[in-house]
């Protein structure tokens, strides 16, 4: 009887990984290797830098005692306050008095006219309101040699809206508001942020200048009654987020539009140029201030600057309100006016040099470099 072997079935073999136990040995020596490097080149640079440290110590050392100094710097000290800072201060007072009193003496027939207003038509802040606009256009001219070309777009009867890009920090509307109350006699109403009010210290200034929160009823309601407003849509946001590249950050809002139908007024775009070189935003960790800002909604990214750039606001043509028009067709009208003024007067990108050398030269009304 004949016995059948089984049959053995040969499978093929797994080829080894590349990643076998010597390569993971020569891995890892190589790292290790490369911090050791890492280590000793970072502990070398310490050690360089302690003893420069070290040894221009005992070079300042041998003329100067620093404890003495230190010891003289402590016993010093109420001195320096009481001689040198509290009388800074005083003087500091002194001569911002009299700036108010030049500005007094320039303008003293317009405040007493404006006063004597104030008594018959009992406006309490009026008198208030002209003494810091003419200190604020002072400013204005001295440090931007800020110049407001448009005011003739202005309706002369019934409301209207000013729509403006809002810059870091929005000293070109406050400028606006200032010469606008002191050439036009009229009070521009501005929305803000209601965290504004929580501000110490600015709620008389609020107050004073007639800004509110502001909704949509609220907007229509004052718009319906003859007054100007102002306002920046794309608001905070805007202000921490845009760049010298100025482009129009509004999202999607709609309420300014809406606004201006339900009161039937037109809107006239306003624009700042170099407005973003006067001030700007720390321009790094704009992830984590995004992230922050939606956290808060608060402006809580840095803001540097206060640079003595040119500064000319153009106030462009209303956009009157048309039958059947929707706030979306509105807002994009408003968009596209807004940007076309943009393209029109500022250099893109924004320079502060060049911002600074526009108070040298005179410039055309509008950019083709």
């Amino acid at each position: 009887m004949l016995t059948t072997k089984p049959l053995s079935i040969s499978m093929p073999t797994v080829p080894k990984p590349v990643h076998d136990d010597l390569y993971e040995k020569n891995v890892t020596a190589w790292m290790m290797t490369t911090q050791d490097k890492i280590l000793s080149e970072t502990e070398r640079l310490c050690e360089m830098v302690l003893n420069s440290t070290q040894t221009a110590l005992d070079w300042v050392s041998q003329y100067v005692d620093l404890d003495y100094m230190m010891w003289i710097k402590w016993l010093m000290s109420p001195i320096i306050i009481t001689f040198v800072i509290l009388p800074c201060i005083i003087l500091l007072l002194i001569y911002v008095s009299s700036l108010i009193l030049y500005i007094y003496k320039a303008h003293r027939k317009r405040l007493i006219r404006r006063l004597a207003t104030y008594v018959e038509q009992g406006d309490f802040w009026l008198g208030g309101r002209e003494i810091v606009a003419t200190l604020w256009d002072a400013h204005a001219w001295l440090w931007h040699g800020y110049e407001l070309w448009g005011l003739e777009n202005l309706p002369t009867e019934g409301g209207f809206m000013l729509l403006y890009y809002h810059g870091a920090i929005p000293v070109d509307y406050y400028y606006m508001v200032a010469r606008v109350l002191l050439l036009k006699e009229t009070m521009i109403h501005s929305v803000v942020d209601k965290f504004l009010f929580k501000v110490p210290g600015m709620k008389i200034i609020l107050e004073a200048f007639c800004c509110t929160p502001g909704t949509v009823d609220t907007c229509a309601e004052q718009l319906a009654e003859g007054k100007i407003l102002g306002l920046a849509p794309g608001g905070v946001y805007e202000a921490q987020f845009g760049d010298n590249e100025y482009k129009i950050l509004w999202r999607e809002r709609l309420g300014f539009a809406r606004a201006a139908l339900k009161a039937n007024v037109p809107i006239l775009p306003v624009f700042t140029e170099n407005v973003r070189e006067a001030f700007r935003v720390f321009p790094f960790g704009n992830r984590f201030f995004y992230w922050l800002f939606e956290k808060t909604r608060l402006p809580l990214r840095p803001v540097f600057g206060g640079f003595p750039v040119k500064l000319r606001t153009h106030i462009g043509e209303p956009i009157y309100p048309e039958p059947g028009m929707t706030p979306e067709e509105m807002r994009d009208q408003c968009k596209e006016s807004l940007e076309r003024i943009i393209a029109q007067h500022q250099r893109i990108p924004g320079s502060i040099f060049r911002g600074i050398f526009d108070r040298l030269f005179n410039k055309p009304r509008s950019h083709s470099d």
